[in-house]
């Protein structure tokens, strides 16, 4: 068994990590948030980057320092609860949301503009095709690493590196003020508007499949196994980066083209036509399709590989399940499942970002195990009034709390609890931690 991979394998696990990690949502969200920045274009650049490039980057590091799998990250809680946690965690993030949304913008994005009189009957159709490739790639668990990584991420990245290059050289319009909230908090709103890729949930997901990926490839010492998963995160977090400058460049130079444009999709949309003509639209979906597909791949995949270790039901079979159950969703009330799913993930999110800050202070805890129940406790709770808020229930009363308004409740209770279980008394007959 060799103990080392080759320069192109590590290029490949990290291109395969950036693809996971890049569906719509991330190509959508920077040229609207540039288009708002305007002339602070660059202030909400940052903010966007620190929630949408530093905090995943930093979960997969936190997977590594771990050991690599959801049990290292949580190994102070309750077996119960560390398995409930990641169950929802997988739910949501995979067929219950993510997974079918990617596949329902492929469509809307990358295949409906090419119709005529596009129904329900289309809908279906390319949903079925859609999951059932996703599927087709999930199956080869072991080779995700060369199809991935190797085949459909370079395509995906070269789409991405051509509409970059357009943009810089022919700019369809002039930097305008900004708007809206970017006028006085542009690093702050950027800030908040990165957390709307998910991406920190992503890292605790694929993570673990990276380390199984990196294992399959005959890697069993666990030091060259963090050190690899690291480095996939930061060429994932390089490509990411990338895409995200040249989307908010984007955004901020379209006013010539997308003036009173919508949302993100409708800015993109019309920028590349005027960059290239009708020819630009089959660009756009390529670059959209391949996005989604292999943002799914990564998501079935990891939610196989778990769940397979829960019930006694292959890997194979679980992927067979999930995509059935993704392309399901993507036809039936997909608005209402949204609905729903916004205001969990409101609620486990600061969860999430609380359990990776764990990972790195836990050697400085005298009782790792009471931290982590405190810890995580509080953030939940905090978080479940921002959820609640979300939802639309009346919390007028809870204003005064700090950050409340900007659905951060949570934050500054949850680091006065980290900071009151550092001084926490040791369990008794333990002089420090385990």
């Amino acid at each position: 068994m060799k103990e080392s991979l080759k320069v192109s394998d590590i290029l490949a696990l990290g291109f395969m990590t950036f693809a996971f990690f890049l569906g719509a949502g991330n190509i959508i969200f920077p040229p609207q948030a540039g288009f708002l920045a305007g002339d602070h274009t660059f202030s909400a650049m940052l903010g966007f980057l620190t929630t949408a490039v530093g905090l995943p980057l930093i979960g997969i590091i936190a997977v590594a320092v771990a050991g690599g799998g959801w049990k290292g990250l949580t190994r102070d809680l309750p077996t119960s609860v560390a398995t409930l946690m990641a169950v929802l965690i997988f739910i949501i993030i995979g067929p219950a949301f993510a997974a079918p949304r990617a596949g329902l913008v492929a469509y809307e994005m990358g295949f409906k503009p090419f119709l005529t009189d596009a129904g329900q009957w289309e809908l279906s159709l390319f949903s079925v095709v859609f999951f059932a490739v996703a599927m087709f790639f999930s199956l080869s668990q072991g080779k995700l690493i060369d199809t991935i990584g190797k085949l459909l991420t370079p395509a995906l990245f070269a789409a991405l590196v051509v509409l970059a290059i357009a943009v810089v050289v022919n700019p369809q319009g002039d930097i305008a003020p900004a708007q809206g909230a970017y006028v006085d908090q542009a690093f702050a709103t950027g800030f908040l508007e990165g957390y709307n890729t998910m991406d920190t949930f992503a890292a605790l997901m694929f993570g673990m499949l990276i380390v199984d990926v990196i294992r399959k490839k005959g890697i069993t010492s666990d030091t060259k196994t963090c050190k690899y998963l690291i480095y996939a995160g930061v060429i994932a977090a390089t490509g990411l980066a990338f895409v995200y400058v040249s989307l908010f460049y984007l955004g901020a130079t379209a006013t010539g083209v997308a003036a009173g444009a919508a949302n993100g999709g409708a800015i993109l949309s019309a920028y590349v036509m005027a960059l290239f003509g009708p020819a630009g639209q089959i660009i756009l979906s390529a670059i959209i399709i391949l996005a989604c597909l292999t943002t799914v791949i990564g998501l079935v995949s990891a939610c196989a590989d778990y769940f397979s270790t829960l019930v006694k039901v292959s890997y194979r079979q679980w992927v067979v399940i999930l995509s059935v159950a993704c392309a399901i969703v993507a036809n039936v009330g997909l608005t209402q499942l949204i609905a729903i799913s916004v205001p969990v993930l409101f609620a486990l999110y600061p969860v999430a970002i609380a359990l990776i800050a764990l990972t790195f202070l836990r050697r400085f805890m005298p009782n790792p195990a009471l931290a982590y129940r405190v810890v995580l406790g509080v953030s939940l709770v905090f978080a479940l009034l921002d959820a609640a808020k979300v939802a639309g229930m009346d919390m007028s009363l809870l204003k005064a709390l700090p950050l409340f308004n900007f659905g951060m409740a949570w934050l500054l209770p949850t680091v006065i609890a980290t900071v009151a279980v550092r001084f926490a008394p040791a369990p008794k007959g333990e002089s420090s931690h385990a």
